[in-house]
């Protein structure tokens, strides 16, 4: 953004009022410091306007072509850094209008023909955020993939899952991080579905009634990409609820992103060890010289309550606006910027972070060992056997208290000490009581066993590769 001024020119719509407005409420309600960003979006939505005006009569030829030359000049300034924004002229929008038509000259002035700032910016917000949300999607897709280079290489890498965060049946690593590609799949699921209602066209609704000119709204619709118009005019300019989808949607992600982060940390801890992250990742203490701290996922779990109040400050903007446009709107854009910056940058890094993941095999092994992870097994092999479901819970209860007394694992009793607990046992129960044995028998769609993580991740490629 280039350095905003204020040097004293009329307002647009200054010729109402007896008097201008005061420096602080110019500074109170000028956008300008935030709103700057949609401008490449606001001449996008200005060139397809004009184009529909010169169509329908409204704009001669050489009104349209000097139109076009003048808001193509306006971006190459925007885009170089060299466009500058007078607070006077309060938004982008007369910021542009006036650079245009100092350029251009009564051509810039029927531009606005048939609009409102208010359509105006419902539109611009909305070509802003679909393109925000394609670009969500594109980094969503690196995080997926990471996650599935990561589960496919540890497809057969054994850990204890945990309910309760205490140990309770073997799974695999791959099979975990495939639970964190789910989570991500289904965040890319519900931004393709928010894209959807955030591509209806508000423009036509001008300031809330539509307008007398013989627009032709499915034109510009058609021109700016969008898959429809707003169908009522009152709705077009005054609801927010498409970004505060987006926002739901955002805090979703984000809550994924913490939970996620949440175990890299405990991971990494010394009484963990499962993991370790790079060096570029983490940080050290001013006065600890052993300490290695796991600064971004800590960081990335404090940005969703970032995230989260972004969504309740809109939700709240908007419940006690009566129809149509009001100025509280103004409000929306803060919260919505800085919810894309913050849920790209985020994914961004743990995309990259994914990768460098180093994963502690043998203590995510010793791990499920010490948890008795495999006492599930011994009943499923019990109820098998023919012993019914809560008497064989029952018997490996007691069973587990006796390897807890010895200080050892299920595997590790003799038979006859397992006989002691059923008589059902028999020489094959060592199969089953093995870590490897435990995880290769849910082999099922959605289970832990290594060939239907491998098949889980194929599947996800496939989809990916398809676009889906």
């Amino acid at each position: 953004m280039s350095q905003a001024e204020s040097s004293p020119s009329p307002a647009a719509w200054s010729g109402r009022f007896s008097e201008p407005v005061s420096e602080r409420v110019k500074r109170y309600t000028a956008s300008i410091p935030f709103d700057w960003r949609l401008a490449p979006f606001d001449i996008q939505g200005s060139l397809a306007h004009a184009a529909m005006l010169h169509k329908v009569g409204v704009l001669s030829d050489q009104d349209l072509a000097d139109i076009r030359r003048g808001l193509g000049e306006i971006l190459a300034d925007f885009e170089a850094g060299r466009f500058t924004w007078n607070l006077d002229d309060e938004d982008i929008h007369f910021n542009i209008e006036r650079a245009l038509t100092k350029q251009v000259g009564d051509a810039g002035k029927r531009l606005h023909t048939g609009r409102s700032r208010n359509d105006q910016v419902a539109t611009d917000v909305r070509l802003w955020l679909r393109d925000a949300i394609d670009r969500l999607q594109g980094l969503i897709r690196a995080a997926r993939l990471a996650l599935l280079d990561q589960a496919e290489a540890h497809a057969a890498t054994v850990m204890p899952g945990f309910t309760h965060l205490q140990a309770a049946q073997p799974v695999t690593f791959g099979h975990h991080l495939m639970a964190w590609q789910e989570m991500l799949a289904r965040d890319a699921e519900r931004l393709a579905d928010c894209r959807r209602r955030v591509n209806r066209l508000p423009l036509g609704a001008a300031a809330l009634a539509g307008t007398s000119y013989p627009i032709d709204r499915e034109f510009v619709a058609r021109e700016l990409g969008f898959d429809g118009v707003c169908e009522n005019s009152l709705d077009a300019v005054s609801d927010r609820d498409f970004a505060i989808e987006f926002l739901a949607a955002g805090a979703l992600i984000m809550t994924h992103l913490s939970r996620m982060s949440e175990e890299l940390v405990i991971w990494m801890t010394p009484r963990f060890g499962f993991i370790d992250l790079p060096d570029r990742f983490c940080t050290g203490s001013s006065i600890m010289p052993q300490k290695k701290n796991p600064d971004v996922p800590e960081l990335m779990r404090g940005k969703t309550g970032r995230m989260n109040g972004h969504l309740i400050a809109l939700l709240t903007l908007m419940k006690g606006q009566p129809l149509a446009y009001n100025k509280d709107n103004q409000e929306d854009k803060e919260p919505l910027f800085d919810a894309v910056d913050t849920l790209a940058d985020s994914l961004a890094i743990f995309a990259e972070m994914v990768p460098g993941i180093l994963v502690r095999a043998e203590r995510m092994r010793q791990a499920a060992v010490e948890g008795f992870a495999t006492a599930t097994d011994l009943a499923d092999y019990l109820v098998k056997k023919g012993l019914p479901f809560r008497e064989a819970h029952e018997a490996v209860a007691r069973a587990v208290r006796a390897a807890e007394l010895k200080g050892c694992d299920l595997a590790d009793l003799a038979l006859e000490e397992l006989r002691a607990f059923s008589p059902l046992v028999a020489e094959d129960i060592y199969a089953v009581l093995t870590l490897e044995g435990s995880v290769q028998a849910r082999n099922h769609i959605g289970g832990t066993a290594p060939d239907q993580v491998r098949a889980a991740v194929a599947r996800v490629r496939g989809r990916l590769a398809a676009g889906r």
